[in-house]
Formats: C-alpha cells, sequence, structure tokens
C-alpha cells in the first residue's frame, strides 16, 4: 500500500518523522497492537493528500503500552505516569493531524471529520496506593491491577453441580453454546440457565461476595436485542452479561485449580480494562463530528444516538446514499437546518419526538432493551424442574414484546429513510400514530420490569 499513497516509496513515517514498521522492522503496515495516533493519523493524512477521498482508520487504546507485535503489551491503571504520557502524545499526534491537514488545504470547511470509540472499558485493579493522586500533578501508582479471571465450567460444576458439556465464547459477557444446541425451553437449557444466575464469587480487590450475573438472556431475548443472525449456528443459547470485574472462560469442571484468580505479578498485568458488558462506563461512549453543514453545538449530553446512526448521518452531508434501509438515523439535532433534506427539515417537532421513541424502541442500548433484560434476567433465574411456569409466562411477553418493536420500528424506519434519502415526504399523521404505539410499548414493557412477580399474573 505504501507506493501507492506515498508516490513510490515503501517506507512512510508516522507524525514524528519515525519510519511506520511492521513487527519484523520491516517497512509495512505494524498490525493491530501498532496502531498509535502518530501511526494511523499519518496514515489518513498521506491518504487524503494521495486523493483518496473517503479514509478511515483505527487507534490502538491509550491505556495499554503497546509492543510491536500482536497482544504483547502490559496495562496501566488510572493515572499511571506512561498513560498519561501516552494520552499527551495522543494529543500531540492530533495536532500534528490537523495542521498538517490544514497545509494540504484540508479542513472542516471542506471536510467532514467523524471521531468515535467502539465502546468504552471498565478498570479492574486495586485502588491507588496513593489515594490523593490525580495522575498529572501527582502520577497514581498500583498494588496490583489485572482483570478477575473465572473458570465458569469449574464454577457451575463445584457450586451448582452442572456438568453440562458447553463452549464459551470467552469474555466479560461470554456467549455460552450448550452442546447439543437445545431449544431455550428445554429442561437443560433451563437447568443450566438458572444455575448461571446464581453463580457466586469472592472478589480478590472488594473481598465481597459478588454475584456473577449483572444480567442473562436466551434466544428470545436476543432476537430483542439484535443479537441473533441469519445463520442459527451463530446464536448462543445464553449470554451471561458478568459483573464488571470479571473475564470468564472455560477450563477444568472443577476448582483444584483456583476457579478465581487474579495476576499476582506485574508483568503478568496485560488486561485490566473490561468491556463487552451492558455497564454505563462501557455503553455510554461519545461521537465527535465536525465539518461543513454540521452545528457548533459543543458538548452535546442530550441526543440519544448510536453507532447506527454515524453512516446514515454521514451520507445525508455528503449527499450519497446507500442501496439499503439503515437501521439508524440521521442526527439532525446536529446539522444546520439548511443541510437537512426538506423532507426532514419541515418536521422538525413532531420528528424530534418520533426519532427519540424509534431509537428507545430499537436500539439494544434503548429503554425497552434494558428494561426487558431485566425482566429476561428474573424469568431465566425462575422455577425449577417441576415449574417452570413463570419463565413461560414471560418469555411469551418478551416475544409479543419483539413482535410489536419490529412492526413499529419497520414503520419507522421506513419514513426516516424515505424522508432522508428518496425525498418521500415525512407524514405527520402517521408519525404520530407510531409515536403514540411506541409509548404504550415502552410504557407496558417498563411497568413488567419495575414489578416483574405481578406481571406474570
Amino acid at each position: 500500500m505504501n507506493p501507492a499513497i506515498t508516490g513510490g516509496s515503501a517506507v512512510m513515517n508516522n507524525l514524528n518523522g519515525d519510519p511506520i514498521t511492521d513487527p519484523f522492522n520491516q517497512p509495512g503496515f505494524p498490525g493491530f497492537d501498532g496502531l498509535f495516533a502518530s501511526t494511523t493519523l499519518s496514515y489518513i493524512a498521506q491518504m487524503q493528500e494521495a486523493g483518496i477521498p473517503v479514509t478511515f482508520g483505527y487507534i490502538s487504546d491509550a491505556h495499554d503500552q503497546h509492543g510491536i507485535a500482536g497482544e504483547i503489551h502490559t496495562t496501566r491503571g488510572p493515572g499511571e505516569a506512561d498513560y498519561v504520557q501516552q494520552l499527551k502524545n495522543y494529543d500531540e499526534a492530533f495536532g500534528k493531524f490537523f495542521q498538517r491537514l490544514a497545509n494540504h488545504g484540508i479542513n472542516k470547511s471542506n471536510t467532514l471529520f467523524v471521531f468515535t470509540v467502539e465502546e468504552g472499558d471498565h478498570f479492574v485493579g486495586s485502588k491507588p496506593t496513593n489515594p490523593s493522586c490525580d495522575g498529572v500533578n501527582t502520577p497514581c501508582t498500583y498494588d496490583l491491577i489485572g482483570e478477575v479471571n473465572g473458570n465458569l465450567t469449574g464454577l457451575l460444576a463445584t457450586q451448582q453441580g452442572i456438568k453440562t458439556q458447553f463452549t464459551v465464547h470467552s469474555d466479560m459477557a461470554p456467549t455460552i453454546y450448550i452442546t447439543g444446541n437445545p431449544s431455550p425451553e428445554d429442561p437443560v437449557a433451563r437447568e443450566f440457565g438458572r444455575a448461571v444466575s446464581n453463580l457466586t464469587a469472592v472478589n480478590p480487590y472488594t473481598g465481597q461476595l459478588d454475584n456473577l450475573t449483572a444480567a442473562l438472556a436466551d434466544q428470545w431475548e436476543m432476537d430483542l436485542l439484535h443479537m441473533v443472525t441469519a445463520d442459527p449456528q451463530r446464536t448462543p443459547t445464553l449470554t451471561m452479561f458478568a459483573h464488571p470485574d470479571y473475564f470468564l472462560f472455560t477450563a477444568a469442571a472443577d476448582c483444584s485449580s483456583p476457579c478465581i484468580t487474579v495476576p499476582t505479578t506485574p508483568p503478568t498485568n496485560t488486561f485490566a480494562w473490561n468491556h463487552g458488558g451492558i455497564q454505563p462506563e462501557i455503553a455510554t461512549i461519545w461521537l465527535g463530528i465536525v465539518g461543513p453543514g454540521v452545528s457548533n453545538l459543543g458538548q452535546d449530553d442530550r441526543t440519544w444516538s448510536d453507532h447506527t446512526d454515524v453512516r446514515p448521518t454521514m451520507l445525508s452531508l455528503l449527499g450519497l446514499r446507500d442501496a439499503y434501509v439503515h437501521d439508524g438515523r440521521v442526527l439532525t439535532e446536529t446539522l444546520e437546518k439548511n443541510a437537512l433534506p426538506r423532507s426532514l427539515r419541515d418536521h422538525m417537532p413532531v420528528l424530534s419526538k418520533f426519532t427519540d421513541l424509534y431509537k428507545q424502541i430499537n436500539a439494544p442500548f434503548g429503554q425497552l432493551g434494558m428494561d426487558s433484560l431485566k425482566v429476561s434476567t428474573v424469568a431465566l433465574a425462575s422455577g425449577d424442574s417441576a415449574n417452570d411456569d413463570i419463565y413461560l409466562k414471560l418469555t411469551k411477553k418478551i416475544k409479543n414484546w419483539t413482535w410489536k418493536r419490529d412492526t413499529i420500528a419497520e414503520e419507522m424506519r421506513a419514513m426516516l429513510d424515505g424522508a432522508a434519502f428518496k425525498h418521500e415526504p415525512f407524514d405527520g399523521v402517521i408519525a404520530r400514530r407510531l409515536i403514540n404505539h411506541a409509548e404504550a410499548l415502552l410504557e407496558e414493557v417498563s411497568s413488567c420490569a419495575a414489578d416483574v412477580v405481578n406481571c406474570t399474573k
């Protein structure tokens, strides 16, 4: 790639003027673990200057000290000196990036810039040894940092007597595949779900007894959360959204080797920032947009959006369209009025409520998704081998909510896409009808989540 964007040279420098090399110290792409801001932003600038109009880049996280290949790195806690230094390095790289582009006539008056993060992280470690540290004037230090590792197979066998065979995608929110792929209502799957919901562990950092399951979803709830694909073999039996301190995996079906461990010496501290779960520090992220047609609003904490909204917003600003209907919507609140398609511009009061409700019923982290997950968690923990009535009743409700949501969201999505990209009029009367349906659905699910016991009566 290098000669194609440099005009012939196989060597490309980062923003500090140093050659970018691969893990073998040859000129070339450094790999996932070497994408520092000075490297990635140099690639982006070089491509822009070479006339490539649409460029995307990924920057490695700032809280890990990355190595030269693969996952060879150590991790740092909040406020540690080299973490703060790396943040400073990233800031400086962005400054050089914007200045370099400006020198080539590329700036916010003629170019759309979009920045976001894929997800947030949850720090796992001891309290700072110097509690008054602020990371800037006084660097923080830690006795121990590192995620708590849990042998899910051993915990199930020793605590719950469950030795059912399964595989797992190891994670803070592990997806569990029971061998034989039983249906959600199968007694084996139900016994397994109840067992998972009851797992506990003593947290090595706090000394407290933790319930390992923060939330639990079977295939019916995963369907509501948009976690089911067209390939049934990819659909797990269960997704366990765990306590954020824990990283869970499969190992021996006993705890002769401890089922709960943490790193004991600093060189083994390779992971201390968990992600993939539902906790606010993980799920709450940010999006920054600047360019022609984007309002200068500063920090906006009121507009609710997620990743699916980025693409349609970009395309609308650029006058482009896709061949398919987006799950997201144009972030009208963020754009100048004259940059909006007329069909959206003419219906702003009703459109604001319409788009907000669309996100709340359709986005996995919207109100419907989070309330239904509370119901799902209670349902999967309920009953026993002799009586599974509560689970069956709540599951029937979840299936019905999914059907209602899909019906409403499909119509809302089509209206938003038609108005944004197909010059179709936005019908205010139909919009108000769908608003009423969405509000009624949210109220129904919210009421059930607030009192799940009476919800089954």
